[in-house]
This record gives structure tokens, C-alpha cells and sequence, in this order.
């Protein structure tokens, strides 16, 4: 048995010896029922299991407070922003520098519009041409249709001579 006994291990011990009695009450009482052949109402109401709820001395809860407090400036004092340092002043393109970006930026469009130029000129010689088709005979057809249309509306038939 160990010689160091606490406060803890007297309270679990009771709290277990407590069950135990619960547990061999309610044996007890089924034993008894079944010798009469019928219900028995247990001799005591076993009590809900509960604990002794623990007191905290007025010390113990101004030194949870103060630490609360504490813990809470802290983490005011990190979330606020730093203070902002003064703004970079805005920084200025000169003439000379815009003029040579617009220089070397034509200089880069010649470039490009030379190789597509190179190379519309090297798919045109590898290419064979095409013969093109007639297509206004077609065309033709449908023009001579429609004038016809348009004499024979515009100009009425001959009247037929009188009968006699």
C-alpha cells in the first residue's frame, strides 16, 4: 500500500466503492424478485453518481483573471498594424528614356512584320497555283434571266386586232 496517500486517491477509492455497493444493491433486489415472483421495489433509491464540485479561492480566480488580461493585451498589441512608413514618391519616366522604349519597340514590330513578310513569301513559292475557275458564264446566265423578266414586265403584249 503506498504511504503517500492524497485527498485524490481517497475520493476515487470511495467512488468506487460506491458502484460497487450500486452494483451488489441491484443484484440484491433482482435476487429478491425472483424469490417473491414478482417486482421488487429496491429497500433504497441508489443516488446519481456525483462529484463534490471544487472550490476556487477568491486568489486563485484574481490570478486566472490577471492572467486572462494579460494574454488578451498581447494579442491586441500584435494584431494592430504597424505604423505605415512615408509612401515612395511616384517615380518619373524622363523624355530621353520614353524615346528610346518607342524606339527599340518600332525597331521590334519591323522585325516581326519582316519574318512574316519572309515567310508568307516562302509559303507562296512552295505552294503551286491553283487555275481559277470560270464563273462567269454562271453569272451570266442569271443576269440574262433576270432582264428577261424585267422586258416582259415592262413591256405589255400586243393587243390582238378587233374581231370583225
Amino acid at each position: 500500500m503506498p504511504t503517500n496517500i492524497t485527498n485524490e486517491i481517497i475520493t476515487a477509492a470511495i467512488l468506487g466503492f460506491e458502484e460497487q455497493k450500486r452494483r451488489i444493491e441491484a443484484k440484491i433486489t433482482e435476487l429478491k424478485a425472483t424469490l417473491t415472483g414478482g417486482p421488487a421495489e429496491p429497500e433504497v433509491a441508489p443516488e446519481p453518481l456525483r462529484r463534490k464540485r471544487r472550490k476556487m479561492s477568491a486568489a486563485g480566480r484574481r490570478a486566472i483573471a490577471v492572467a486572462q488580461r494579460k494574454r488578451w493585451a498581447e494579442a491586441k498589441q500584435v494584431s494592430e498594424p504597424a505604423p505605415e512608413e512615408a509612401a515612395k514618391p511616384k517615380r518619373r519616366l524622363s523624355a530621353a528614356g520614353r524615346r528610346a522604349i518607342i524606339e527599340a519597340t518600332k525597331k521590334r514590330w519591323a522585325l516581326k512584320r519582316a519574318e512574316a513578310a519572309k515567310a508568307e513569301m516562302a509559303a507562296k513559292k512552295a505552294a503551286p497555283a491553283k487555275k481559277a475557275k470560270k464563273r462567269a458564264p454562271a453569272k451570266k446566265a442569271a443576269a440574262k434571266k433576270g432582264a428577261r423578266k424585267a422586258a416582259q414586265v415592262a413591256a405589255p403584249a400586243a393587243p390582238e386586232a378587233p374581231a370583225q
